[in-house]
């Protein structure tokens, strides 16, 4: 780290520093040995916490699949649950040689996902590939579940009516330090989202924006689904929210000073699915829906599928039917957690949004 900011000239953009905190190997939070998923670790994912969530994102994955071409490309696949317990769902006919293909950066995890598929999925480890760059072509089923959150933000200040940017410099410890922003697209950005005549200070995130474009130019055919914590973008940029989202997170608890255990730690900031949304949309994609993860999830049976677990009274019943709740209430995952889709092609069917789909709030005036 003391590197990186000597040859910054003594100060690192956040973004530059998020980098390296979650993304250098041997260092970064995501590229070290450390467990990150589940109890043990610092968070619990949608997937660790019951199959259940897979079977009923298997019921949206395969309604793209028979429209738009059998292929399943997911980004980031953290402990390989969710591809384990997709891949036991999903629809194989007779014959079908669908690939499931992961684009994971991290050694560490890809040693994770590879013991997870041979030890849950092992009859359908020959369809599984990992990629190391995005494919030119993509025909089928983007996933990214919980990523675009930890792509590395700006944090852009205006204070007083002057603009700054966020960054680290080297001091005993580190300590960040607000420089006049000289990225004049940050500024536009920040001018065009954060509200108006106030001291405001948030995160913008070009680099999940960049993402999400270029796989929507290299998608033929099917859809994007990004299933994330966040908001539309009046939500996002409100008034009170006039410190940004970005979080820590270490052994299950939050805490606001991301430079505290510099890769032990980690980062993560909300999703504004309106710029997601948009980014999708300057590339030709269509927005299919938007709904929160509860409701997108009911759409797609996770109730019915609770019904197959046993008896009610059993312990199996109960276990995943607590899962269940946590994935559906208000209090916690269910609201806060949203799913975009984001197409090419027609006659898709999308059970997902039929619940309830929120795609004009992607679109509604700043508060």
């Amino acid at each position: 780290m003391r590197h990186a900011i000597a040859g910054n000239g003594g100060w690192l953009s956040f973004a530059g520093y998020m980098q390296i905190v979650l993304h250098e190997p041997g260092f970064g939070y995501y590229a070290s040995g450390t467990r990150k998923f589940g109890a043990g670790g610092d968070f619990v994912t949608a997937p660790e916490l019951t199959p259940l969530f897979g079977r009923a994102l298997a019921v949206q994955v395969d309604a793209i699949r028979r429209s738009a071409g059998s292929d399943v490309l997911e980004l980031g696949a953290g402990t390989g649950t969710l591809a384990a317990d997709l891949l036991n769902v999903l629809d194989v006919r007779e014959g079908d040689s669908w690939r499931y293909r992961i684009l994971e950066p991290s050694p560490d995890l890809r040693s994770r996902q590879r013991a997870t598929l041979a030890e849950r999925a092992a009859m359908h480890a020959s369809r599984v590939e990992w990629i190391d760059t995005l494919p030119a072509r993509i025909t089928g089923v983007v996933l990214m579940n919980e990523v675009l959150d930890a792509v590395p933000v700006h944090l852009v200040v205006r204070r007083s009516g002057q603009w700054y940017e966020r960054g680290v410099v080297k001091a005993s410890p580190l300590a960040l330090d607000d420089r006049p922003l000289d990225d004049r697209r940050l500024g536009h950005l920040a001018a065009d989202r954060y509200p108006a005549d106030i001291d405001y200070a948030s995160d913008i995130n070009p680099a999940a924006e960049g993402l999400v474009a270029s796989l929507s130019q290299r998608l033929e055919r099917g859809a994007l689904l990004v299933i994330d914590y966040g908001f539309p973008r009046h939500e996002y940029y409100h008034p009170q929210r006039a410190s940004g989202t970005l979080v820590a997170h270490y052994r299950h608890r939050v805490h606001a000073d991301p430079l505290l255990w510099p890769g032990l730690c980690d980062l993560t900031a909300h999703v504004d699915f309106s710029a997601i949304a948009d980014a999708g949309a300057r590339a030709g994609l269509a927005v299919a829906g938007f709904a929160t993860q509860a409701a997108f999830l009911l759409g797609c049976g996770i109730v019915d599928g609770l019904r197959d677990v046993g008896p009610p009274e059993s312990a199996a019943y109960v276990k995943a039917a607590s899962a269940v709740q946590t994935l559906l209430s208000p209090a916690e995952m269910g609201e806060l957690f949203k799913v975009l889709a984001l197409s090419r092609g027609e006659g898709i069917d999308w059970p997902g949004f039929a619940v309830r789909d929120m795609r004009d709030r992607l679109r509604q005036d700043r508060i």
